[in-house]
């Protein structure tokens, strides 16, 4: 994000705006464009299966697996009720349990 602040944002600026991305006239970036990225970059490394619900559910796990608050992902995520977040703590449970199979001598 430093970088892209630092070199690649003021090159594309054109005129004064407060947008953090922008695209390559200079412009607020759309949803579309991101999208278009998104799709470039994951074909470049090989990923496939990818959708909004897909990067939702990643963005909110790595949240959830780095310590981040469940109330705080369910502000982030837009969820009125705190048990639609809490799907993700099942999730995390269940990787943990695979890990810990896998990988434990007594398991």
């Amino acid at each position: 994000m430093k970088k892209y602040l630092e070199t690649v944002r003021p090159v594309l600026i054109k005129t004064s705006n407060n947008v953090l991305f922008v695209n390559k006239f200079g412009n607020k970036m759309s949803r579309q464009g991101f999208w278009k990225l998104i799709k470039i970059y994951a074909k470049q490394a090989g990923i496939n299966a990818v959708s909004p619900h897909v990067l939702r559910h990643s963005f909110a796990s790595h949240l959830l697996q780095n310590g981040a608050d469940l109330r705080a992902i369910q502000t982030l995520l837009g969820h009125a009720d705190i048990s639609t977040t809490q799907i993700y703590t099942h999730i995390l449970q269940k990787q943990l349990k695979e890990v810990y199979n896998k990988y434990h001598p007594r398991a």
